[in-house]
């Protein structure tokens, strides 16, 4: 009879373990801390620009949007707003962006061309946002070369 507990209790002893483990692994995880994470910050960097402008020329900046992780599913966003002088903000020779509308962007690398109409000093910001919430701000300032 003892040889058949012995046998018995080191068939069980397997079990006993895997049973053991998966409960203290069951019971340490809290629902409230597993994170998922659904959303994905970025920065932009734009090449540098030129200081001056005149009335009438046009001026290339170039974005490059860099996620911090890799999701196929974010879409990205602009917007922008002229407070200072006049011109022109478009993506490559679509028409003109309006300000404070809000325009889909095609790839995480692009150029938009601003167009001086005046002879001052012209001020303008850009904002990029994506599909999640996170925004970034840009702020771009041109003296009037005329």
């Amino acid at each position: 009879m003892t040889a058949f507990f012995n046998k018995l209790r080191i068939g069980l002893m397997p079990v006993l373990l895997a049973v053991l483990i998966s409960s203290a692994t069951l019971l340490s995880c809290d629902k409230d801390e597993l994170e998922i994470q659904n959303n994905f910050p970025f920065e932009v960097t734009v090449m540098p620009v030129p200081k001056e402008i005149a009335n009438g020329n046009t001026v290339e900046i170039r974005f490059t949007i860099k996620p911090t992780g890799n999701y196929n599913n974010a879409h990205y966003f602009i917007r922008y707003f002229q407070f200072d002088g006049q011109g022109t903000l478009r993506y490559y020779s679509e028409p003109p962006y309006q300000p404070n509308d809000l325009y889909s962007i095609p790839t995480e690398q692009f150029r938009l061309y601003y167009t001086s109409n005046s002879n001052v000093s012209q001020s303008f910001e850009v904002w990029i946002s994506d599909s999640f919430g996170n925004e970034k701000q840009l702020s771009f300032d041109f003296n009037s070369s005329d």
